[in-house]
């Protein structure tokens, strides 16, 4: 699994010039599904996620979590995290989860981050998006089986 979080003023997905999901300060959250990856991998990852502290506190230090900001989600489904640029010019992505197991994956982590945080948007799995955002410091953490 792979998460590439943003932290963000604001950031929307749309499709076909559609809105689908839009937050204001919180986290952009680009979802990597592996192959291997399962729902006890997902729940750390979750966890891991929604207890970054990478939001100032008064003094500027990053010190705030999400939930202390009252910030909000907004995850995007990208298997193209699972790009192997090794041989040649063209990507292989044999690493990323099927489409459906990804899919199920990703639904799962969207549901399980809505128990825990109020707004909660997402992308269309599978369908061609358009992600705008303002990041805000720019603030880029990756997390993937590192993390494990």
């Amino acid at each position: 699994m792979k998460f590439v979080i943003q932290r963000v003023n604001h950031a929307k997905v749309t499709v076909e010039e559609k809105t689908v999901g839009e937050i204001q300060q919180g986290f952009l959250v680009l979802v990597g599904v592996g192959e291997e990856d399962t729902r006890e991998i997902a729940d750390k990852f979750i966890r891991k996620l929604l207890a970054l502290r990478i939001f100032q506190d008064e003094q500027g230090k990053t010190n705030l979590s999400l939930k202390d900001v009252e910030g909000q989600l907004l995850l995007v489904s990208q298997f193209t995290l699972y790009a192997d640029c090794k041989k040649g010019n063209r990507p292989s992505f044999i690493r990323a989860g099927n489409p459906q197991k990804a899919e199920e994956l990703y639904e799962y982590i969207v549901e399980k981050c809505r128990e825990s945080v109020p707004v909660v948007e997402k992308g269309c799995f599978g369908a061609e998006m358009k992600v705008q955002l303002e990041n805000n410091g720019p603030f880029t953490i990756i997390l993937d089986e590192t993390i494990l």
